[in-house]
C-alpha cells in the first residue's frame, strides 16, 4: 500500500514562509491526484489545493495567490509553497492521494503536519 509522509509544518509569524512536502512510497501504482487539505479545531476538513498527473491545479480562493503547488512525478511528491502566511492559515495540513492500482482506486491520506501562524 502506499504511505503519505508529511514534513514541514511549523510556527511562523503572519507573512511568514512554510514549504510542505509529501512524498508517497510505495510501487505499482499510479497516482492521479495529489493534494493538500486543512483542517482547523471545530471545522471540517477543506481542501487547500490539488493537482494532477498532467499537472492542472485547483486552489482553494482564500489561498490564491499565496499558496503554489507543485509535484514532481518521478518522486511521487507533492509540496506546497505557503507564502504571507495568516493566522486563520493555523490548521493541521493533511496530504492527499488518489492512487490506481489496475482498475481499482483508492483515497490516501498523509497522518497531518501542524502550521501555526501565531505571533
Amino acid at each position: 500500500q502506499v504511505q503519505l509522509v508529511e514534513s514541514g509544518g511549523g510556527l511562523v509569524q503572519p507573512g511568514g514562509s512554510l514549504r510542505l512536502s509529501c512524498a508517497a512510497s510505495g510501487s505499482g501504482f499510479s497516482i492521479n491526484v495529489m493534494g493538500w487539505y486543512r483542517q482547523a479545531p471545530g471545522k471540517e476538513r477543506e481542501l487547500v489545493a490539488t493537482i494532477t498527473s498532467g499537472g492542472s491545479i485547483d486552489y482553494a480562493d482564500s489561498v490564491k495567490g499565496r499558496f503554489t503547488i507543485s509535484r514532481d512525478n518521478a518522486k511521487n511528491t507533492v509540496y506546497l509553497q505557503m507564502n504571507s502566511l495568516k493566522v486563520e492559515d493555523t490548521a493541521v495540513y493533511y496530504c492527499k492521494a488518489d492512487v490506481k492500482y489496475r482498475s481499482t482506486s483508492w483515497r490516501y491520506w498523509g497522518r497531518g503536519t501542524q502550521v501555526t501562524v501565531s505571533s
